[in-house]
């Protein structure tokens, strides 16, 4: 988890990616836009969130999921 913590963007391309393919071949949506917007919005639901925290032994990043209970802490 640590490693897509830290490689965010790989989450968000997958999730575009697999969202788009689902509404053109599952639900035969033609218009690229209306594909897209949908899949952007999947992906800002979905995507982690990033906050910076102060510990007492300096500030690390904090970063929470949408489906996971406890948040990753990244020095």
């Amino acid at each position: 988890m640590k490693f897509l913590a830290k490689k965010s963007f790989i989450v968000v391309f997958l999730i575009v990616f697999i969202v788009n393919a689902v509404l053109d071949k599952g639900f035969n949506i033609e218009n690229f836009g209306i594909r897209i917007a949908v899949s952007a919005f999947f992906a800002v639901l979905i995507s982690p969130r990033k906050k910076k925290i102060q510990t007492p032994t300096g500030e690390k990043t904090q970063i929470t999921w949408f489906l996971l209970k406890e948040p990753i802490i990244l020095d």
